[in-house]
């Protein structure tokens, strides 16, 4: 989904692989190079932003489309930020888009 394609201006593209073993595979099949070279960033393995504890907590007014599993007034940051939940594909084409959208509108 972002190989080929850039990150909107203004939106912030973070991926959390799910594990040490997960980084590695995605490194071994070129995602990361992939995730970088579209302008998103890939963080350690944790639980950092989904449960609002550090790296790309979300501030007052901010908008987040997010693959992690829940989504509660205040879990990633401020009460005062939308959060909408969606497919990794989804996410991914909406961090390109620049807005919400579905998967099928982005291509290489």
């Amino acid at each position: 989904m972002l190989r080929g394609n850039v990150v909107a201006p203004g939106v912030r593209l973070l991926v959390t692989p799910a594990s040490q073993a997960v980084y590695r595979e995605a490194m071994r099949l070129g995602y990361l190079q992939d995730i970088a070279d579209a302008g998103g960033v890939v963080t350690n393995s944790t639980c950092g932003a989904c449960f609002g504890y550090h790296m790309g907590v979300l501030g007052p007014g901010e908008v987040c489309i997010t693959s992690s599993t829940r989504n509660f007034t205040g879990r990633m940051g401020s009460t005062e930020a939308e959060i909408f939940m969606a497919s990794p594909a989804t996410v991914a084409a909406s961090a390109v888009a620049g807005y919400i959208t579905e998967a099928r509108s982005v291509t290489a």
